[in-house]
């Protein structure tokens, strides 16, 4: 028995494997099991309009009554109770069964540039900008709390385990970033109740694995084990990696595992970004005025760092940058803490923005800038409950008519009543200007296609695209 073990273990591990093992070894680390182009890239539907997709989440539910949406009738009946019409039978979060008390406005809005474009005075920078963007007045979602929110917003789906959208992009398009990662995460906080984001947020699901976020962090290595260990060298690991690829590629052969290849694959992504993120993280090197433009200073993981790394990323060719901001749950204090909270984040926002466009990235960008959900127009104490029938975001970029104003909530902020517009909708326009036919991007899991959009009707929204 021990001399078929032995033998078994020669002919299956061995062979091949064994020049890798204990010869000198001159592969090239990247050639080994190259990533794979995305299976839509030189076949798109679509001419594409961009080409990456910086989602700025302002987590927690930042409020469209005080950011986008002005409601002067709203602001008349401010300590009035709400009329019953808007909220009979609706579902509530922390309201429910509660006294409800009209909130107005808590900061006034100004029209902004040569559109108009009403922006609320706490986000003096990009309201500078108001003709670069178009705010979606009537959107819409299906989970009223911050985690099932989240995976929706992100996967189309309140079931967890689905792919998020970063890595349905990614599977699509792949990545032009050769020592990068073509799908990163930032977060950072302040301003309010920092409500936790799971990594399940940016998951692959049932995509192959080297299509998930990797979260860099704000301070310190932004990725563990960035570091050799003392007394490896680089040339060392290679060689080590090298070796673990031709035993890889035997078993690959064999059992035909495509996580055989995708830890290849991520192994080789490692071993560069060792040297990449380093170098994409030194920020220090920007110049002056770079860095006054953001407000920041290197390294101090703020959400205005956050977008510069944003930038930088884009210019790496990595295909969907995620920042995460937590700071925007204000269930009390709204005037003062959406004040702050919009202060965090107002000029990092507007220099991305602007730093783009002079660059010549933002033409080939989309960015899309609010909340999994938005804020209610009726007052919890000194703050607001969480919403989902009516909120806005601002999206910019390629493809995008800046300056317009798309969709409208009722009088009081409650219900979206023009051009109601859902989550999928914008997956939907967000693969469109990528090029992509929402219905054609499909996984087949467990006997069945998958799509980000789902199998209910989603809707471009034109109105918004130029």
């Amino acid at each position: 028995m021990n001399n078929f073990n032995r033998r078994t273990f020669l002919s299956r591990s061995l062979g091949a494997g064994s020049a890798a093992l204990f010869a000198p070894l001159s592969l090239d680390i990247m050639a080994a099991a190259p990533q794979e182009p995305g299976f839509l890239k030189n076949n798109l539907h679509y001419k594409p309009k961009v080409k990456r997709v910086i989602h700025l989440c302002m987590a927690g539910g930042m409020s469209h009554l005080e950011s986008f949406d002005p409601k002067p009738e709203l602001t008349k009946l401010d300590g009035k109770p709400m009329p019953e019409s808007f909220t009979k039978g609706q579902q509530l979060a922390q309201l429910q069964g509660k006294k409800l008390n009209c909130m107005g406005n808590q900061h006034a809005f100004t029209k902004c540039g040569k559109s108009g474009l009403e922006i609320s005075n706490i986000f003096p920078q990009m309201q500078k900008l108001a003709d670069e963007m178009a705010v979606i007045r009537s959107m819409t979602t299906e989970q009223i709390n911050h985690d099932p929110a989240h995976t929706y917003f992100n996967t189309g789906s309140i079931i967890p385990g689905r792919p998020s959208m970063g890595s349905w992009v990614q599977y699509g398009l792949g990545s032009e970033a050769k020592d990068l990662p073509g799908y990163v995460v930032l977060t950072s906080v302040g301003g309010a109740q920092g409500q936790p984001i799971s990594s399940k947020q940016w998951h692959n699901g049932f995509l192959p694995g080297k299509l998930q976020g990797v979260q860099f962090q704000s301070k310190g290595d932004p990725i563990y084990y960035v570091k050799n260990p003392k007394g490896v060298s680089n040339e060392a690991q290679a060689d080590m990696i090298n070796a673990a690829h031709q035993l890889n590629s035997l078993q690959s052969k064999r059992f035909a595992d495509p996580e055989i290849i995708t830890r290849m694959a991520q192994s080789q992504l490692a071993h560069q970004m060792q040297s990449s993120v380093p170098e994409l993280m030194d920020v220090a090197k920007e110049s002056k005025e770079t860095l006054e433009l953001y407000g920041c200073k290197p390294g101090d993981g703020s959400y205005a760092a956050n977008c510069l790394l944003a930038r930088r990323l884009a210019e790496r060719g990595v295909r969907f940058i995620q920042l995460y901001h937590r700071g925007w749950d204000h269930h009390g204090a709204m005037k003062k803490g959406s004040a702050i909270s919009a202060k965090i984040v107002d000029q990092g926002t507007a220099a991305l923005i602007q730093d783009l466009k002079q660059r010549g990235l933002l033409e080939d960008t989309l960015i899309i800038f609010g909340g999994e959900f938005g804020r209610t127009p009726m007052a919890q104490g000194s703050g607001r409950d969480h919403h989902i029938l009516g909120y806005s975001q601002m999206l910019c970029g390629g493809g995008i008519n800046g300056g317009t104003s798309y969709g409208m909530t009722d009088e009081l902020g409650y219900n979206a009543v023009e051009k109601v517009t859902h989550v999928r909708d914008l997956h939907n326009t967000m693969l469109y200007l990528l090029g992509i036919d929402h219905h054609k991007l499909t996984f087949k899991s467990q006997g069945l296609d998958f799509k980000l959009t789902g199998v209910d009707k989603s809707k471009r929204i034109k109105g918004i695209l130029s």
